[in-house]
């Protein structure tokens, strides 16, 4: 594959990356021309961009650290990307290049260091920080639907402890439309399989045709969210499941202010 082909393949994700890093994306596709222009007057630069995705997007920050603008406001959009970019705005920047490099482009905490010039270890200390500055900004109220009561006082502890309000539990889709009759929750955590042998995957739609909240599913049965049967779900916690890995998928989901990432 050229050059030309490898950089046109990741250009999209390189353009995505910079819309969220500044919240616009006129601003963010000047910033990828910069990059590219500077590729284009520097034969070393050029050549370190076959080794891929990883070359690339170090490229772009050094051109993005070296003449860093302001989130900018934007006028329009997604609702899911505006409430991205506002919460962005409260992340400071080496913060968010951490997080959107190893959350939204899914880099390893080993590659988000090599294009930051960084050591592993800051990273993943910026990407906490991120993460603590995001919970800070986005407390809200929760709905655990699960039918194992060890588990949902687990998910209720972890809950409480990042600052959210547990608005009820439930063990049914019956239960779970009651809590909701009463209070649209802001965050979903979901199990498939509930206790009167109904669908977990029924009671989140019951919620979603009520409101559009970010849903986080948490089952034994992965593969039964996976068949393509229907769309997949961004956020899939795989049980038994580690606290660390579940605090992210909420950080992330109400980072986004939605169940899909920007795209």
């Amino acid at each position: 594959m050229s050059l030309g082909d490898q950089i046109a393949k990741n250009l999209p994700y390189l353009r995505r990356y910079a819309r969220a890093l500044t919240g616009s994306q006129a601003t963010g596709d000047a910033f990828v021309r910069a990059t590219l222009e500077a590729a284009l007057a520097d034969e070393q630069l050029k050549k370190s961009l076959e080794g891929g995705r990883v070359p690339l997007y170090r490229a772009f920050n050094k051109v993005w650290s070296s003449a860093y603008l302001d989130v900018p406001e934007t006028v329009g959009g997604l609702d899911h990307e505006t409430a991205a970019q506002d919460r962005l705005k409260s992340i400071t920047p080496l913060n968010r290049q951490a997080l959107l490099l190893t959350t939204l482009e899914d880099f390893s905490v080993e590659q988000a260091a090599d294009i930051m010039d960084m050591a592993p270890d800051d990273i993943e200390r910026l990407v906490q920080e991120a993460v603590t500055e995001i919970d800070r900004e986005s407390a809200t109220s929760v709905l655990i639907i699960e039918d194992e009561p060890l588990i949902s006082m687990q998910l209720e502890d972890l809950v409480s402890s990042l600052g959210h309000e547990v608005c009820g539990t439930a063990a049914t889709r019956t239960q779970a439309q009651e809590v909701v009759a009463e209070k649209t929750p802001g965050l979903v955590l979901a199990d498939i399989q509930l206790a009167d042998g109904s669908s977990g995957l029924d009671a989140v739609d019951d919620i979603l045709a009520i409101s559009s909240v970010p849903v986080i599913f948490i089952t034994a049965y992965p593969e039964r969210l996976l068949t393509g049967d229907r769309p997949e779900p961004t956020y899939l916690v795989t049980k038994p499941f580690q606290e660390q890995t579940v605090r992210a998928a909420i950080s992330q989901a109400l980072f986004f202010g939605s169940s899909r990432p920007l795209g």
